[in-house]
């Protein structure tokens, strides 16, 4: 199973969502906030199918697969695009952006940057990879890698994101 840009921001924001997906359970479909989200980043740059390339890019980290599927790549300033509805989650993006930065740098692409866009906000953060953040990086692989492979379904977090996550039906209705 290649590790993924979503099993990184899933990681930084629950380990059990990230468990739940990594084991084939994707409450993503039904969730009308994700649904937005696609429609803000399908709309929200009509100019770039001109400019900027879709990306895909694997690299291998200590034997496990990494795969990215970067969506809006400007080749001519080696920067890569990520468009988010919110920022209310904003360490998440960040890390799952570098995460994009890295796979850029193991694939040989030198001088990688990035620029994380709240359109409904008319919010831009340029974002770069340190040596601290790939050492971050690295860790997190090993530990997701770990995670998802565990037999136990990690416990709810119980905070205030949970409410607007598509998994919080899973998570917090019980049978009586």
């Amino acid at each position: 199973m290649s590790l993924t840009a979503t099993h990184i921001n899933y990681f930084v924001l629950c380990r059990r969502k990230l468990w739940l997906f990594a084991n084939g359970i994707n409450m993503e479909h039904t969730s009308d906030i994700v649904y937005d989200g696609k429609l803000l980043h399908e709309t929200s740059y009509p100019q770039r199918a001109e400019r900027n390339e879709e990306m895909l890019i694997s690299a291998e980290y200590e034997g496990i697969p990494l795969f990215g599927q970067i969506d809006y790549f400007d080749a001519r300033t080696n920067t890569v695009h990520e468009t988010k509805r919110s920022n209310k989650v904003e360490e998440a993006h960040t890390r799952q952006l570098k995460f994009y930065l890295w796979l850029l740098e193991l694939n040989g692409v030198e001088n990688v940057s990035g620029l994380l866009e709240y359109p409904k906000l008319r919010k831009t953060d340029e974002v770069y990879l340190t040596d601290e953040d790939r050492e971050i990086l690295k860790k997190s692989v090993i530990e997701i890698n770990s995670l998802i492979q565990s037999e136990t379904c990690p416990p709810t977090i119980n905070t205030k994101i949970c409410k607007s996550c598509s998994y919080y039906d899973f998570c917090y209705t019980s049978e009586n």
